[in-house]
């Protein structure tokens, strides 16, 4: 039986996205905090979906990490991949 070539392409293609790296959809979670005055609100938690391979979910992910201050109210962002 000869397989013809536009089939063979169409087997390699598959193996190939079969071994590739899974891109799947990630929750990120970010939680954010407020201090430094009386009176601010209180803390808070978003969620955004986040759609790539583990390793460069997790990287943009906790790349939105931050603490800023500012006029003497310090607010942190603390972002975790689950």
């Amino acid at each position: 039986m000869k397989l013809r070539p536009s089939l063979l392409l169409a087997l390699a293609f598959v193996s190939l996205v079969g071994m590739s790296s899974c891109v799947r959809e990630y929750t990120c979670q970010c939680g954010i905090t407020y201090t430094g005055q009386p009176g601010l609100p209180d803390s808070s938690t978003k969620e955004y979906p986040v759609k790539d391979t583990k390793k460069k979910a997790k990287s943009i992910c906790e790349g939105n990490s931050f603490t800023s201050e500012q006029n003497g109210i310090t607010t942190t962002e603390h972002c975790y991949l689950y």
